[in-house]
């Protein structure tokens, strides 16, 4: 589920253009949570190294696309590249420039010390809403070893528009005929089951509130909320461990 995202800049916008005056200089940007760690930490150094300010709010990528097309910031990100229909909504030229690789990845609220996995098909099947139990039979097949729950599972998604959703939604099309004919893929869907919430952010947040839930973030918000993350069958036939060796 590695995936490439995206920093949108006007072409007038180019950084190293920017002249001496970098006391007075600050840039405005605008998009996707997905980065936002990372960009935190650039900026900063970015800021000590340069006296040049970069305000950047992490709005989700629906959002950044549609500030840098009203032209309100100077950069726009999104997780997603923009469609041919969307590029054609803007007025001037924009350029995709691929920034950082990252991961989205499954994190659940269960008690218990145990590293969870799930195949396609059961990540699929639990957002489509077609298992919603724990202990469901296909779950408890590939955790032999673990004493699951009777438990109902809460989904939790992303309500705003979000590339981190496009990711994800990409990846269950893929996997799953069902999910492509009835959901689909996009940053912003009509879920079929699951409680929607802003922002890897909010999703993260929302699924350590509710014990039994189950959502998507980008790893690093699983990892800083210490939240465990359910390792994920391949086409290979192995439980890949999501984790920065394996993005």
């Amino acid at each position: 589920m590695k995936r490439l995202f995206s920093i949108l800049v006007l072409l007038a916008s180019v950084l190293m253009s920017l002249t001496a005056n970098a006391a007075n200089t600050e840039l405005l940007g605008a998009g996707a949570t997905f980065p936002y760690p990372l960009y935190s930490k650039m900026f900063h150094i970015y800021y000590k190294e340069s006296g040049i300010k970069v305000n950047y709010q992490a709005i989700g990528s629906g959002g950044g696309i549609r500030q840098i097309r009203n032209k309100t910031v100077d950069f726009g990100a999104s997780d997603a590249f923009l469609s041919d229909k969307e590029m054609k909504a803007f007025k001037n030229p924009v350029v995709h420039i691929p920034i950082v690789a990252g991961a989205v990845v499954i994190t659940y609220n269960l008690t218990g010390n145990f590293s969870l996995k799930l195949t396609p098909e059961i990540i699929s099947n639990v957002f489509l809403g077609k298992i919603t139990k724990w202990n469901d039979p296909q779950i408890k097949d590939a955790n032999p070893s673990v004493k699951l729950p009777d438990m109902h599972i809460t989904v939790v998604h992303r309500s705003d528009g979000s590339g981190t959703t496009f990711i994800f939604s990409d990846y269950l099309g893929k996997i799953s005929k069902a999910w492509k004919m009835k959901v689909g893929t996009g940053k912003s869907l009509d879920w079929p089951i699951g409680l929607g919430a802003k922002g890897n952010p909010g999703v993260a947040g929302l699924i350590k509130q509710i014990p039994g839930s189950i959502g998507y973030v980008e790893l690093i918000y699983a990892l800083k909320n210490n939240m465990p993350t359910a390792s994920i069958k391949n086409k290979s036939g192995n439980f890949v461990v999501p984790g920065i060796k394996s993005v």
